[in-house]
């Protein structure tokens, strides 16, 4: 049975996608020469017309 991921949320909203998208980048490069599994990060629209940036580490 699959369970629900659990999403960390970043701790600031942005006013634009494109800020929100230089924040998952950064969060996908930090991983990408490691020894971890990086996480996966995704941008969501909040009814505000900002962005929060969610990340998880759940292997699903």
């Amino acid at each position: 049975m699959a369970t629900k991921p659990r999403w960390i949320y970043w701790k600031e909203t942005f006013r634009s996608k494109f800020q929100a998208g230089c924040l998952k980048a950064k969060l996908e490069d930090n991983w990408s020469n490691g020894y971890e599994i990086g996480p996966f990060v995704e941008i969501r629209k909040l009814k505000t017309n900002k962005y929060v940036v969610r990340y998880t580490y759940d292997e699903s």
